[in-house]
């Protein structure tokens, strides 16, 4: 058998080729990279527009004083003004007119009675003679003030400052004096051990409660007035 003849068998199949002679499979390759290509581009064009969408979202409004802001959006700092709670005064009015003073003694300072009824005349009070308490002897003085009296409260109350915060009460009846009552007074100076024989100036510093300043010793505020033997002094 000749070489010729031993080939016919196995004649070898040559590759299909398309227009122009190019290979089918070529062109295959070629237009699957190309829809590949898209597909990749639109996926990645998709991401892209999502990214987009979030960081342009509209945070909610913070609250006072707070730091907002979203994952990929700017950090946002709001400043709130704060607005101070207005003060209040709480110094109290010194009032020396609208009742009269009378003081009685109730201490174991012989004349401490007259010597305070000077000191607060000369302080702007209006008063009159001292009397003797009816009960026994007291250590922390107790101003009382009738109630019927319009401005006996407040007079009494400044009365209590002065004297460094002693207690104010309604006047009792009878009164705690020697006749039982205090005439046309409306506030009553029942004066104990620890105001005998004192300054104003001296009381009005010794005691924390007074709520409003101590009157001026240079100006309405004189020192204890002298000891008066017949402890008695004109009304002012």
């Amino acid at each position: 058998m000749t070489n010729e003849d031993s080939t016919l068998g196995t004649t070898r199949r040559t590759p299909r080729q398309g227009m122009g002679g190019s290979p089918v499979g070529s062109w295959l390759t070629i237009a699957l990279a190309v829809i590949a290509v898209v597909i990749g581009f639109l996926i990645l064009n998709n991401i892209t527009d999502d990214g987009d969408a979030s960081g342009t979202e509209t945070s909610a409004e913070p609250a006072d004083d707070e730091t907002v802001g979203t994952g990929t959006g700017p950090v946002i700092s709001v400043d709130v003004p704060t607005t101070e709670a207005p003060t209040t005064s709480t110094t109290v009015p010194r009032v020396t007119t609208g009742a009269s003073v009378i003081v009685a003694n109730a201490n174991t300072v012989g004349g401490s009675a007259g010597n305070m009824t000077k000191t607060l005349e000369l302080a702007g009070y209006t008063v009159v003679d001292p009397v003797d308490a009816s009960g026994p002897n007291i250590t922390e003085s107790i101003v009382y003030y009738d109630e019927a009296q319009a401005g006996a409260q407040d007079v009494a109350n400044s009365v209590a400052r002065d004297l460094g915060g002693v207690e104010v009460l309604v006047l009792p009846s009878p009164a705690p004096t020697a006749s039982g009552d205090i005439g046309d007074a409306g506030v009553l100076v029942l004066l104990g051990d620890d105001q005998a024989g004192k300054t104003l100036e001296e009381l009005s510093g010794s005691s924390g409660e007074a709520t409003t300043e101590a009157p001026d010793p240079a100006a309405d505020v004189p020192a204890t007035a002298p000891a008066d033997s017949t402890a008695t002094t004109e009304a002012g």
